[in-house]
């Protein structure tokens, strides 16, 4: 048996399963481009990809990869905002097959600017007003930082909350782990 998936790899499993060649999907927190990359490829030349960062570090950062090792879709749209302005940004009536959020801070960057529970709430409602059929959110939380710990609660707490027989919500974490390990939790449409 292999050994079990990290958060990250499990939310790349998880998208695998569910973009499709041509799908629109949304990365709310680029950081330093891996996940657009990652989505980019999924959904090919015929997809589009949204991706939303407050920092421009994060933007240009993504921007590079992208570059570096250029993905097959073609539409990636990259915003330097508030992942709370995705329901303002997507096209009206525009479905996502999923979307993906990795919490905390820019990796290599300043660990002062955190992504807050307030604005990261508005973000995930503003996917699922978008969200298909089956079709996922995923939020990884990494909250070994001030505040942290909050917004890990104030986002689980929400996921808790969400009417069943609308959605299935899993928690996936490391019980075990030091050092505050990343707990990952996904949101599935199923009406």
């Amino acid at each position: 048996m292999k050994q079990l998936l990290s958060a990250l790899d499990f939310s790349h499993e998880l998208l695998s399963q569910v973009v499709s060649y041509g799908d629109t999907v949304v990365d709310c927190t680029v950081g330093n481009g891996h996940d657009t990359l990652f989505l980019a490829n999924l959904v090919g030349t015929d997809g589009t990809v949204y991706g939303f960062d407050i920092q421009a570090q994060a933007i240009e950062n993504t921007k590079a990869l992208l570059r570096k090792t250029p993905p097959s879709a073609k539409n990636i749209f990259l915003y330097n905002i508030s992942h709370s302005k995705v329901d303002e940004i997507l096209p009206y009536q525009t479905m996502i097959s999923a979307a993906i959020f990795n919490l905390g801070y820019l990796p290599g960057g300043d660990k002062t600017i955190v992504t807050y529970p307030e604005t990261t709430i508005e973000a995930i409602k503003g996917c699922l007003n978008h969200l298909a059929h089956n079709g996922l959110v995923i939020v990884v939380a990494y909250y070994g930082h001030p505040g942290g710990e909050r917004e890990k609660n104030t986002v689980l707490e929400f996921g808790s909350q969400l009417d069943q027989k609308r959605y299935s919500v899993l928690k996936y974490s490391f019980l075990n782990q030091t050092h505050w390990p990343p707990i990952l939790m996904a949101i599935q449409r199923i009406d």
